[in-house]
């Protein structure tokens, strides 16, 4: 009979270990109410161990939001083909799977957490939005924005982060139907601020070129439509 022979983590190996174990479970419970002991027993070590390779568990969880974050901005890369609403529709439900996935490690990240009003956890949550708006141009061919329109993509980005915070509070809204009204809501504010700068509805134009009669703006214009539209006598 042959014995396992538990093989040692290099220093890097183990931090990263770490930051897994973490997450993990910062994705399950609020961040305030998981314990360093609680991250060293999920990761099989002592608990002096985990400060051998983080001074506390605020660097740690940093270190998890770091991770997170980088998740979460790369959920908003989407190949620049087929119709904006398409994508922007793929975009949602790649975002969704990781609010759905990590609720309570999400919330944090946007609210903060343990590292409320710190420069890094501050500094991630921008550079998670200034990752979505740089996509979103992205997916509208733009390279110079008007500012209507970079007032407008921005807000459209945190009226997502807002509505996913709010949705986590009891889920209330069958997912899929909150990720087509997102991508509504983007088509909406769009045109509202389209209409107010010629420079931005050409823009527009442009980007929304090759739109399909089935796709999610379509989908709007119909539903405008009909409650535009007199009740039946």
């Amino acid at each position: 009979m042959t014995t396992g022979v538990r093989r040692r983590m290099g220093v890097e190996e183990r931090r990263q270990q770490l930051i897994g174990v973490a997450l993990e479970l910062f994705s399950r419970r609020s961040p305030d109410e998981v314990s360093i002991d609680e991250i060293a027993s999920a990761a099989g070590i002592s608990r002096p161990l985990v400060y051998h390779y983080f001074p506390g568990k605020l660097s740690l969880y940093e270190a998890a939001l770091q991770r997170a974050s980088d998740d979460l901005a790369g959920r908003f890369v989407e190949p620049a083909e087929g119709p904006l609403g398409a994508r922007l529709l793929r975009v949602m439900r790649r975002f969704f799977d990781f609010v759905d996935d990590h609720g309570p490690g999400f919330a944090a990240l946007m609210r903060g957490g343990p590292a409320v009003g710190s420069s890094t956890t501050n500094a991630l949550i921008d550079a998670v939005r200034q990752a979505a708006y740089v996509q979103i141009l992205s997916h509208l061919n733009v390279e110079r924005p008007t500012a209507r329109l970079e007032l407008m993509i921005r807000s459209w980005i945190s009226l997502v982060e807002s509505t996913a915070l709010l949705w986590l509070d009891g889920r209330r809204i069958p997912r899929g139907e909150l990720e087509l009204q997102l991508v509504h809501d983007f088509a909406a504010l769009a045109a509202v601020s389209a209409a107010h700068d010629e420079e931005m509805s050409e823009q527009l134009r442009q980007g929304l070129k090759g739109e399909s009669g089935d796709g999610p703006f379509s989908d709007l214009v119909v539903r405008l439509v009909a409650l535009a539209s007199p009740p039946d006598a």
